[in-house]
Formats: structure tokens, C-alpha cells, sequence
């Protein structure tokens, strides 16, 4: 192994240097010990044991391969990583099949909503209205007085 690379390794937080020294990664194992290699399986995938056939937890959780997804992306190690759902890689071409997948997202959709929500737009655009509307109306109101306003309808019953 070059000075280069011992270099690189040593400046990786430990958590990242932990782990590839438990999985080294392909890359930077000699052709000898690819057997290694193959015979450990992939800490990110469940395992099924070979006698009984139950299945068994990945090594690192969801949560952990996210964190150090993140971690091995800001040093620049991040393909070096076994294949998994969290790295960048993935995640891009998981969104690039699926799309966003949010109902209402596309060209031309909307989206349901509330009633109160659908109504949202008139209702602001009215009420914007009748602020513009204010200034005339309160120096007409002004003007006629209170007991002369015509444009409301007087009620049937007297007092």
C-alpha cells in the first residue's frame, strides 16, 4: 500500500476507519484475498443462515449506514462503501425511476385538499379586494352617516 493511501486512511474519522478495516473494500485488497472478500457478506443486507435458513439482521442498521453514507460522502470515500439503499448513487437513481411520488406534483394535477384549502385562493383574492375597496367606502360611510347607509338592507323588525 502506497504512503498515499496510509495517508488518506489515517485522516478518516474513526468511525469510517473501524469499518473499513472490518469490510475492507475490493479496491484496495490484493487479488489474494478477494476470497475474503467473498466469503464475508455485505454488513448493509440481511444474511440467511445456511443450516436453518432464518434470516438475520444486516450488521448496521438503516440509520447507521445513513450515517456513514454521510460520513464516507463529506471525505470523499463514499464508493468505496458496499452497495446499499442510502448511498447518493442509489438514492439518485431510486428518484430518477420513481419520480417524486407525491399525488398532485405533476403537470397540469392538484392536489385535493380541504375544503378550506381549495377555497383558500377566492376567499384571499375577496378579502384583498375589500382592503383596496376600504378607503372609498369609509369616507362614503363618512359622508352619509350611520343612520343613512342605503346599501344595506334595514332589518324587518323595529326596536
Amino acid at each position: 500500500m502506497s504512503a498515499a493511501h496510509i495517508k488518506l486512511a489515517l485522516s478518516l474519522p474513526p468511525r469510517l476507519r473501524t469499518f473499513f478495516a472490518r469490510y475492507p473494500p475490493h479496491e484496495i485488497l490484493p487479488p489474494a484475498l478477494t476470497a475474503y472478500q467473498k466469503e464475508t457478506p455485505n454488513p448493509f443486507k440481511t444474511t440467511r443462515h445456511p443450516v436453518t435458513g432464518r434470516y438475520h439482521d444486516p450488521k448496521y442498521s438503516l440509520r447507521r449506514q445513513a450515517d456513514l453514507a454521510k460520513l464516507a460522502r463529506e471525505h470523499g470515500v463514499e464508493e468505496l462503501l458496499p452497495p446499499s439503499t442510502k448511498k447518493s448513487e442509489t438514492r439518485l437513481e431510486r428518484r430518477v425511476k420513481l419520480g417524486l411520488r407525491v399525488k398532485g406534483t405533476g403537470v397540469g394535477q392538484k392536489v385535493k385538499g380541504h375544503k378550506h384549502e381549495r377555497h383558500m385562493i377566492a376567499k384571499m383574492e375577496k378579502r384583498r379586494k375589500a382592503m383596496v375597496e376600504m378607503p372609498d367606502l369609509i369616507r362614503e360611510w363618512k359622508k352619509v352617516g350611520k343612520r343613512n347607509w342605503t346599501k344595506w338592507p334595514k332589518s324587518s323588525s323595529t326596536r
